[in-house]
C-alpha cells in the first residue's frame, strides 16, 4: 500500500467510523483544527488514561496537575517565548501565501500553491503563539496568550506542589492539557495542528544527578509506547544535534514512529537543566530554590522532561494498527487496536431478530456497560457485514447469541485478530473479558 494511500484510508476511516472530523465541516472547516467523535474521544481518553495511570497513579513520586491555559504574560517572557518561539516566513509576491522557509519547496525556490519560481520577499519572522486581551479593553496591557505549551504552568507551581503534597527532590508534576500554536503550514492530518493536547511530565532532580534520570525516563517512555502494541521496528529515538538543540536544553531526544510520510517526533524527552526555574526566579523575584531537609542544602533543581502529544499518538495508534486483509477471498479493513484503548471492548450480535435473541442482546450488552466494559449492540444486516464493522472499528471481541443460546445458554465469542471462536456461558461473559482487559 503506497503512504500516501494509508494516509487517505485512514482520514476516510476516521470519518466514516466517528473517530475524527473536520471542525465546523458544515460551513467549509477551520484548516487544521479537528473534532473527535464518539469512538475518537474514547481512542484519546483510554489513551490519556493509561499515562495518567502509568505516571500518577501507580507511582508515589510524581503529582497531578491541571494549570490554567491563561497566565500572566511573563510568564512567557520569562520562558523564552516571547523571544525564541518564532518560525522564519516568506511570502510569494505573486500569490500572496506564506510559508516556512526551512519547507523543500521554499528552499528550491519555488511556491507550493502557484509554482512561480524566485518569487519570495526575505524571510521574517513570526511568533507562534496565539494572542488575545484579558478585560474589556484591547491594548498591549491587556495582552495576553493563549499557552504554547502545558509546562511553564508546571514550573511556575513547583513550590506549590511541593509544599502541598510534602515531596522531596527528585519528584515529578505531571499534566494534560490543552496547548495552541499559530502553525503557518500545518498538516498531516491529527499530526500538526493548532490546537492540540499534551501530556506532560517535568521530573525535578538534583544537579548532577539529571543525566542518569535521564537515561531512566528514556527507557521508561520506550517501554510505555511499546506496551501499547506498536510495532517496535517502527519506533526509534532520534537524538538532537547541536543545532537542533533547544535554547534551553542540555540534552534531547525525540521518539519517532514511521508514519507513511517518513520518521517523525511523537514525545520529546529533554535535559532542561534549572533554565525555567532559574528564568522564573529572576524574572517574578520569588525564591524557587529546593531546601534539602536532610542537609539543608539550598538548589535549584535541575529537570528531565517527558512529553507527549496526544494527538499525534493517536495518529500513531491508528497507522500501525491498519491493516488490510483477505479473508476466504474476501477483503476486510482491520484497526488492530490494544484491547485496552480500543473504544470498543466488545459488540453484542443476536444472530435474528426472534426466539428471545434481541432481549437477550440488550441483557448482555447492559450489563457489560455496567461493569464498566464499553460494548455495541448491532443488530442490523448479516453477521458478516456487522463483523467488517466492528472490525474496521477495531473492536477486539464480537459475541453472538445464536440457536445454541437457548439450548444451553451460551454465546460465541470471535477474535478480531486470530479469528478463533469460542463458546462461553453468559453469565461468564463479563469475566471471561475482563480477564483480558486487566
Amino acid at each position: 500500500m503506497a503512504n500516501a494511500d494509508l494516509m487517505d484510508k485512514l482520514v476516510s476511516l476516521a470519518k466514516r467510523r466517528g473517530y475524527i472530523f473536520q471542525s465546523s465541516e458544515i460551513y467549509g472547516g477551520t484548516g487544521s483544527v479537528w473534532d473527535y467523535g464518539p469512538l475518537g474521544v474514547e481512542l484519546k481518553r483510554n489513551v490519556k488514561d493509561r499515562w495518567w495511570s502509568s505516571m500518577v497513579h501507580q507511582r508515589d513520586d510524581i503529582e497531578g496537575l491541571d494549570a490554567a491555559i491563561l497566565m500572566h504574560p511573563r510568564v512567557w517572557e520569562a520562558s523564552g517565548h516571547v523571544e525564541n518561539f518564532t518560525d522564519p516566513l516568506v511570502e510569494c509576491t505573486n500569490c500572496h501565501r506564506r510559508y516556512r522557509a526551512d519547507l523543500p519547496e521554499v528552499e528550491g525556490g519555488q511556491c507550493p500553491s502557484c509554482g512561480t519560481r524566485d518569487a519570495f520577499t526575505e524571510a521574517r519572522l513570526f511568533n507562534l503563539m496565539f494572542k488575545t486581551f484579558m478585560g474589556p479593553v484591547e491594548d498591549s496591557s491587556a495582552a495576553v496568550y493563549l499557552r504554547p505549551e502545558t509546562a511553564q504552568g508546571i514550573y511556575v507551581n513547583f513550590l506549590n506542589v511541593q509544599g502541598t503534597a510534602r515531596q522531596k527532590v527528585p519528584f515529578g508534576i505531571a499534566q494534560i492539557g490543552k496547548a495552541f500554536r499559530n502553525e503557518i503550514t500545518p498538516g498531516n492530518f491529527i499530526f500538526r495542528t493548532r490546537e492540540f493536547e499534551q501530556a506532560e511530565m517535568q521530573f525535578f532532580v538534583k544537579p548532577g544527578e539529571d543525566e542518569a534520570w535521564f537515561d531512566r525516563w528514556m527507557d521508561t517512555r520506550m517501554e510505555w509506547h511499546r506496551d501499547l502494541g506498536i510495532r517496535p521496528e517502527k519506533l526509534r529515538f532520534h537524538e538532537h544535534g547541536p543545532d537542533e538543540l533547544a535554547h534551553y536544553a542540555k540534552k534531547a531526544f525525540d521518539v519517532e514512529y514511521e508514519f507513511p510520510f517518513g520518521w517523525k517526533e511523537f514525545e520529546g524527552i529533554h535535559n532542561r537543566t534549572d533554565y525555567d526555574l532559574s528564568r522564573h526566579e529572576e524574572f517574578s523575584g520569588k525564591r524557587l530554590q529546593y531546601i534539602d531537609p536532610g542537609s539543608n542544602e539550598r538548589f535549584i533543581p535541575y529537570i528531565v522532561e517527558t512529553s507527549m502529544g496526544v494527538d499525534r499518538v493517536m495518529l500513531v495508534l491508528l497507522a500501525d494498527a491498519y491493516r488490510e486483509e483477505d479473508v476466504e477471498g474476501e477483503a476486510r479493513v482491520v484497526l488492530g487496536l490494544h484491547p485496552a484503548v480500543a473504544p470498543i471492548k466488545a459488540a453484542v450480535f443476536p444472530l435474528v431478530k426472534k426466539d428471545g435473541m434481541p432481549e437477550l442482546a440488550e441483557k448482555l450488552n447492559a450489563s457489560l456497560r455496567a461493569a464498566a466494559i464499553p460494548s455495541f449492540l448491532d443488530a442490523a444486516g448479516s453477521i458478516g457485514r456487522r463483523y467488517r464493522r466492528q472490525d474496521e472499528a477495531g473492536t477486539p471481541w464480537c459475541v453472538t447469541i445464536d440457536g445454541q443460546t437457548n439450548e444451553d445458554g451460551s454465546v460465541t465469542i470471535r477474535d478480531r485478530d486470530s479469528l478463533e471462536q469460542v463458546r462461553v456461558a453468559t453469565d461468564k461473559v463479563t469475566d471471561w473479558l475482563s480477564e483480558r482487559l486487566s
